[in-house]
């Protein structure tokens, strides 16, 4: 695709990334084919290619509206069309870069600014939203059903592992998950216990940084990051093998540190050590898998009802982490039968604060997923992200669970 980039953009990093990565794109429309919202929308500006050409107009000095914006937004960055894409184009890199330029010449205002600006405060601390969290639980009978919804029930991280090991791993804790959810990474530590590996979380680590960059305010989305290199740094020059992901969408942000901070002097080598260092959680479990078969054998069969289970893909695991079929081999050798799914590339509308944020669009997203997961009568699904269990529970009529929670309580059998 022939640029040319006005002179605000022109000599600048960003600038120079969006030009190449515009000038792989061939104007195929493969892209098209896999794109959720435009598949549900129809219109070519709701779509991975019209949204090239939109951002490439504002980058060649055309003046972005809030028609421009509205587009954008639309988008669920759920990357299906990078996995589509023969030209190789980074598409999500070039939104950040779209979506940072239209925030600051098209500025929001009313309700928009205000739920976006509660967003950036609440969801990133994890002390400030676990009190809210633990409010809205203690009355959660009483929510109404669309808060109620997003308000999954109290639970604990349940029993901790009373050893330690030689080989250590450092979780990210997050910032939802540890109140929405805290048995997942209890699961992931018992699991890895088991395997002779201990998980330690490292004070002062916090969000990755993805809800500030999923709602355009990258340089708070690097403040995250810097803040948790830094929380890290000392584990891992004490021998911590690795930086371990049990929320997919955390393992998408947080391989793409060093892209964040290439230009800065203090963290660019060591954000570069920190993405080397980061695992999702399957990899982890994958790399000890003789040693999972044979606690496993062990363990008493799975019963005939439980083993049907449908494992929704998340995007930011298929499409982004680039890890396909890791956690579905786990699954069958601990004994479960995975049902088939259709269109298992699509997103579940839930894409960080999408679901808040795009709600009629997610809503119909979810539905549809929600068909093609029980389409085969699984007894549950099972998912590997945070956000994408939250949003698939809180309609599903079987239970959603993080997969490391089924292989826990297997082996706890």
């Amino acid at each position: 695709m022939e640029t040319h980039l006005a002179d605000f953009i022109r000599h600048t990093t960003a600038g120079r990334e969006a030009e190449e990565i515009l000038r792989r794109c061939v104007h195929c429309g493969f892209c098209t084919a896999t794109c959720p919202t435009y598949q549900l929308l129809g219109d070519e500006l709701d779509g991975p290619r019209g949204r090239i050409y939109l951002i490439k107009q504002v980058l060649e000095g055309a003046e972005p509206t809030e028609k421009t914006r509205l587009h954008l937004d639309r988008c669920l960055t759920c990357r299906s069309c990078e996995s589509t894409c023969p030209s190789g184009v980074h598409y999500s890199r070039l939104l950040d870069i779209g979506r940072e330029i239209v925030e600051h010449k098209v500025p929001r205002s009313g309700s928009d600014a205000m739920m976006r600006g509660a967003l950036k405060t609440l969801l990133p601390r994890p002390n400030l939203f676990g009190a809210a969290m633990k409010l809205g639980q203690s009355v959660r009978l009483m929510l109404p059903g669309a808060l109620r919804a997003k308000v999954p029930p109290l639970s604990s991280a349940g029993p901790e592992p009373g050893r330690t090991h030689a080989r250590k791993v450092i979780a990210l804790a997050g910032c939802v998950q540890p109140s929405m959810y805290p048995n997942i990474n209890g699961a992931t530590r018992r699991v890895l216990d088991k395997l002779g590996i201990e998980m330690i979380e490292a004070r002062g680590a916090g969000c990755c940084g993805a809800v500030r960059m999923h709602l355009n305010e990258a340089e708070g989305a690097r403040d995250d990051a810097r803040r948790n290199i830094d929380a890290w740094w000392p584990l891992l020059e004490a021998g911590a093998e690795h930086v371990v992901i049990t929320a997919s969408g955390c393992g998408t942000q947080v391989v793409d540190y060093a892209h964040l901070l290439q230009e800065d002097p203090d963290y660019a080598t060591k954000s570069a050590r920190v993405v080397l260092a980061t695992r999702d959680v399957s990899e982890v479990i994958l790399a000890e898998a003789e040693a999972l078969k044979a606690l496993l054998a062990a363990c008493p069969p799975l019963p005939e009802s439980e083993r049907p289970l449908a494992f929704h893909s998340p995007c930011s695991l298929q499409h982004g982490l680039k890890i396909r079929g890791t956690v579905e081999a786990l699954l069958v050798a601990a004994g479960y039968s995975l049902t088939l799914v259709a269109d298992s590339h699509l997103c579940c509308g839930s894409a960080g604060t999408y679901s808040v944020l795009q709600p009629e669009i997610s809503q119909r997203l979810q539905a549809n997923k929600l068909h093609a997961l029980t389409a085969g009568r699984p007894a549950a699904i099972a998912s590997a992200n945070v956000g994408c269990i939250g949003h698939l529970g809180s309609v599903a009529e079987i239970p959603v669970r993080h997969w490391i929670e089924l292989i826990d309580a297997r082996l706890a059998a």
